[in-house]
């Protein structure tokens, strides 16, 4: 009897999920990419007691040896990543390829039986992460995405304390990030890839593209197809605690503006950013500037709260408060009431908030913890703490933004049907076509 491809990776998904289970000591893990976060991913999983580095693959000649080298030197190379899943002693793959890529090679390795660890943004467009959710549940695998924030135990207090009213009723969140990377990255002009590249590999599912210096290493960010620029980059990692606190599925609806106004480059994705975001009852607004001096765009993340409002970011969180009760007649005092009202210094109140909190907190901590929590998970098969649903749900946010920003108009989200409302044009760029031969590889994933 003849056996489909689906049955085949089915039952080789069956097979690597009882080895898992077996595996109390030790995890085999396989790294695809070796760039910026990838080198980060290499050297936070070989701290681990129990982890065998046992693969690498870059499609950079280069970048390929010296991922090797920062495993230990006894991990196997690879140029192709599908030689890499077709590895039986990898039993966990960490995806750290530029944004085009994660999806599809996520996808492929559930099926191939291993567990992900890929990073954030979990995809490139919004319906590749229904599919991405869809084939991790099929092929029982643990997803991890790399929204490493949700691992720093400040980060877990600062939510406990917004979910717990600690703050008054969340009003507003306030996010952003700035720098200043003037004049920007030139227009060099296109030629043949390098030797030891291999383009056609890097570009995967992309549109077919000349080879250019920009297309590829870090400067992919700045080009719509390989990636959603800061909005989905920086972006990300703050919409998604902000949705991780109030457990919300997801905006109501999102306006965006912007553009790429100021780097003289041949880029496309905005140096410029805002989106304000609308949820039930409070709003989030996101800020990014790639250019400008003397900016003081907020950094990391600002609940606001009726009581107070508690800052966040990699390094710890704070509670302040500017409101007080007077003793006398229970009325709240703030500083700046309007002339002729209660003033701060008329009264000897007590804090509004009791016992302000503050807590420290380091990046290396969130992304020792996060990898930490995938392998606990990878042998426990429960569901870690950035979960591909939660990763799904964080990039549609942020795609949402720049959806609005192309479009030039407030965009309406149904989280429960998955669907933008009553606007086709939007619509239409919920979902972009792969390049062959990629496109039939997704089908037989999706069959």
């Amino acid at each position: 009897m003849a056996v489909s491809r689906r049955s085949f990776l089915t039952a080789a998904s069956a097979v690597s999920y009882r080895r898992v289970l077996g595996a109390n000591d030790r995890v085999g893990v396989g790294f695809v990419g070796f760039g910026l976060i990838g080198a980060q991913h290499v050297h936070d999983f070989r701290a681990q007691p129990d982890v065998d580095m046992t693969a690498l693959c870059d499609v950079y000649q280069p970048r390929m040896e010296q991922g090797v080298a920062a495993c230990g030197g006894a991990a196997r190379g690879y140029r192709d990543f599908r030689k890499l899943l077709d590895d039986r002693d990898v039993q966990a793959v960490v995806v750290s390829t530029p944004d085009h890529w994660h999806p599809l090679i996520a996808m492929m390795a559930c099926a191939a039986g291993k567990d992900v660890y890929v990073e954030k943004p979990l995809t490139l467009f919004v319906r590749e992460g229904r599919w991405m959710t869809d084939v991790a549940r099929r092929h029982n695998r643990v997803v991890q995405v790399g929204t490493q924030q949700r691992s720093g135990p400040h980060y877990q207090r600062a939510r406990e304390l917004v979910r717990s009213g600690h703050i008054g009723q969340l009003l507003t969140a306030r996010m952003g990030n700035s720098r200043n990377i003037m004049p920007g990255f030139g227009t060099p002009p296109d030629s043949a890839a390098p030797i030891d590249f291999d383009y056609q590999m890097w570009l995967g599912p992309a549109p077919e593209r000349p080879y250019n210096p920009h297309r590829g290493l870090y400067h992919f960010r700045w080009f719509w197809d390989y990636s959603g620029g800061q909005m989905t980059n920086l972006g990300a990692h703050e919409v998604d605690i902000v949705q991780w606190a109030l457990d919300a599925k997801g905006p109501l609806a999102v306006t965006s503006t912007g553009g790429r106004w100021a780097l003289r480059d041949d880029g496309e994705t905005p140096d410029i950013q805002d989106a304000l975001f609308e949820y039930p009852r409070f709003t989030a607004l996101w800020s990014h500037r790639e250019a400008g001096k003397g900016m003081r765009v907020q950094r990391g993340l600002e609940f606001v709260g009726t009581k107070g409002t508690l800052i966040v970011d990699r390094e710890g969180f704070q509670v302040e408060s500017d409101l007080r009760i007077d003793p006398q007649n229970g009325v709240p005092v703030y500083r700046g009431m309007p002339a002729g009202g209660p003033r701060r210094s008329d009264v000897k109140g007590t804090p509004w908030i009791e016992k302000p909190e503050s807590g420290k907190g380091s990046e290396e901590e969130q992304l020792a913890g996060h990898a930490r929590n995938f392998l606990d998970c990878v042998k426990s098969r429960q569901q870690p703490i950035s979960d591909v649903e939660d990763g799904h749900r964080t990039a549609v946010a942020c795609h949402l933004a720049n959806i609005s920003l192309r479009v030039g108009r407030k965009v309406r989200w149904d989280s429960e049907r998955e669907e933008i409302v009553d606007d086709r044009e939007a619509s239409a760029m919920l979902e972009r076509p792969y390049r062959k031969p990629w496109d039939g590889v997704l089908r037989s994933l999706l069959a």
